[in-house]
């Protein structure tokens, strides 16, 4: 069996444990530290909405092009006054994408780019997007978003308890949040595929979520019949049990995310990848964070509110006590007896017996006759 493997069985066993549930202040405080750059990312640099959503016209140049992409973006600057965004497909062509502007200033700007790129304008081919439209995607991209967590929560809340619903919205949050705010502070363009993403990851962090929830709710069946455990430590042995588990699932998820990321996106120049991918990294990361770290500490604080976990934690930590004073009496007993047998001293033969050097003095030796 692999290293890897023999940990996650001894984690599975108990056998060996790593205390998340009881430091989850650290976690807490670490995500609330990445949550508020997220939001103040967000809050000063906002997000760089793509043209689907601003509104405005994409202009493609034919294959094989000659000019750089550096140059293109510069032509595009000049002509509509507006940043533009500039990205060489696979092919050779250019896709040059100039937000906030309409049909007519769509049109003026088609013939200046067809002359500064040395192209026919009948062969730059160019696709205005309205503003309508664009808010339109955002609207429905927010009403699935809303749907999508009503109905999480209805699920958790059947299948398991309010408690582990309310667990895991909180963690769906967290892990929205930073990604969109790394989309901020990165500067990223949001297009619809970046909604895609996000909507994917979602369900990738309710997966891990719903993992350890399972193992949770099967290990405390009639939890208060025992005075062994804590509804706490119980949380902890269910993280410990499937972290194997769950940082296996994350890491082969990511391997071909940061393929198209790095590789597509950063080293091959395929910027059409970014949006996507830079959300999927994001979101496969943080959500397999806040699995371990945010949701099932979250669902133990809550459970230990409850007055039957009050009394159940009373009952084991005084068990606990107990059993600590009997062992410390139990050694102090047993150094106390090794105590006196050191002190004792060797006794060989009988006691009181007159020693045999005395036996016969003033008796004449010899025969008696």
């Amino acid at each position: 069996m692999s290293k890897l493997g023999n940990l996650g069985a001894r984690l599975h066993r108990g056998e060996i444990s790593y205390d998340f549930v009881g430091k989850r202040k650290i976690w807490y405080g670490v995500s609330i530290l990445i949550t508020i750059t997220a939001i103040v990312g967000l809050a000063v640099r906002g997000l760089n909405m793509g043209i689907e959503f601003q509104g405005g016209a994409v202009f493609t140049t034919p294959t094989k092009m000659s000019t750089s992409v550096a140059k293109a973006e510069e032509y595009a600057n000049d002509a509509s006054g507006h940043q533009a965004v500039v990205q060489k497909l696979g092919n050779g062509s250019l896709r040059i994408q100039i937000a906030g502007i309409d049909t007519g200033q769509s049109d003026r700007i088609k013939q200046e780019l067809a002359k500064d790129l040395n192209l026919d304008p009948e062969k730059l081919a160019a696709d205005l997007v309205g503003p309508s439209w664009g808010e339109q995607i955002a609207n429905k991209a927010w009403e699935g978003l809303a749907i999508f967590m009503v109905l999480v929560v209805i699920y958790l809340a059947i299948a398991f308890e309010w408690r582990m619903a309310i667990a895991a919205l909180v963690a769906l949050i967290h892990d929205i949040t930073i990604t969109t705010g790394i989309y901020a502070l990165v500067g990223f363009e949001v297009t619809p595929g970046t909604v895609i993403g996000l909507l994917t990851i979602l369900g990738y962090s309710l997966y891990d979520t719903v993992v350890v929830f399972d193992s949770l709710k099967e290990q405390t069946k009639d939890i208060t019949k025992q005075t062994r455990w804590t509804y706490s430590d119980i949380a902890n042995r269910s993280i410990n049990g499937t972290l194997v588990r769950s940082i296996n699932t994350t890491v082969v998820a990511l391997l071909p995310v940061a393929g198209l990321l790095f590789i597509g996106g950063g080293f091959l120049g395929a910027g059409t990848l970014n949006d996507i991918s830079l959300s999927l990294f994001v979101g496969l990361a943080a959500g397999a964070y806040s699995s371990i770290f945010i949701a099932t500490p979250l669902v133990a604080d809550l459970k230990e509110r409850e007055p039957a976990m009050k009394a159940l934690t009373k009952r084991v930590l005084a068990k606990r006590a107990q059993a600590g004073s009997d062992e410390e009496v139990v050694e102090a007993r047993t150094a106390g007896a090794d105590t006196d047998d050191d002190a004792a001293p060797a006794v060989v033969g009988p006691r009181n017996q007159p020693s045999s050097r005395g036996r016969g003095r003033g008796r004449p030796s010899g025969k008696r006759r």
